[in-house]
């Protein structure tokens, strides 16, 4: 289980979380929702353990297999999580092949052998990357920089025997794809995430793809959890309204059956 436990983080009299819990999971997809500035990157990132700005005051604390996060050395933290952060950054020209192998550090007892190099191949495959491993990261374009960073993450978590849960953190993981690469990101990261045992957490902006892909939706308003649950139960036009400030209507999405979340701006007449 990764759980956040009554977090509040301040910087001078803002919180940007206040008072939030919540629990995710192995097996389990878990979306955060929520308007700009309603905490959920500071979330993912308190629940992966990174550095949060040096004027930020914690309380509270995340937990990974009932354990304070901190209690975990970084090389045990690398191998109880992986991150797809909103925006990578890499300073020197390394190949897309080399980025994904960067995930096996942690991991590997012998870095970088036959075996390493096989899940790296595996992992950019699965990302539908494996195009790009020779393309310096640098020359790419940002959704396909999202799947080679997408295949490192597969790669640190490739292991099935691992004795502890294990979580994937995606922060804005479909932001620079295309329609199609969105869903089957998503489509991809359940299912590597339901053969190993690996629960994720991910932040969405669009509230179909939460709706479809998350097995609980977590809405973040001003720092505050304003409601969790199914989807079915949470993304409902007086949450919608209260959270993002817009008209909603929910509806039966003809393709798959489930939720169809259709929005306009306040106020709107809905037909």
């Amino acid at each position: 289980m990764l759980e956040a436990r009554r977090v509040t983080v301040r910087i001078g009299t803002r919180r940007l979380l206040d008072d939030v819990s919540l629990q995710v999971g192995v097996a389990e997809t878990v979306a955060i929702v929520g308007e700009n500035g309603a905490g959920k990157s500071t979330l993912v990132k308190l629940l992966a353990g990174d550095r949060l700005p040096a004027a930020a005051r914690v309380d509270g604390g995340a937990r990974i297999a009932g354990r304070d996060l901190a209690a975990w050395s970084l090389t045990e933290r690398a191998r109880l999580r992986a991150v797809l952060p909103q925006r990578p950054e890499l300073a020197f020209a390394f190949t897309a092949r080399e980025v994904a192998a960067f995930g096996r550090y942690p991991v590997s007892t012998r870095w970088h052998d036959r075996r390493d190099r096989d899940i790296v191949d595996a992992a950019l495959a699965l990302a539908d990357a494996a195009q790009l491993a020779e393309r310096e990261v640098t020359t790419l374009s940002g959704g396909e920089q999202a799947r080679v960073h997408l295949a490192t993450a597969f790669a640190q978590l490739w292991e099935t025997d691992y004795p502890h849960p294990r979580f994937l953190l995606l922060d804005e993981p479909t932001a620079a794809l295309d329609l199609a690469h969105q869903h089957a990101l998503l489509v991809t990261a359940r299912a590597f995430a339901a053969q190993r045992n690996v629960g994720i957490l991910a932040i969405l902006h669009d509230l179909n793809l939460a709706a479809t892909y998350a097995d609980r939706v977590v809405v973040l308003h001003q720092g505050r959890v304003l409601a969790q649950g199914a989807p079915g139960d949470v993304l409902q036009p007086a949450t919608i309204a209260a959270g993002f400030g817009v008209t909603a209507q929910v509806l039966r999405h003809p393709l798959t059956g489930g939720l169809l979340i259709a929005t306009a701006a306040a106020g709107a007449v809905l037909r």
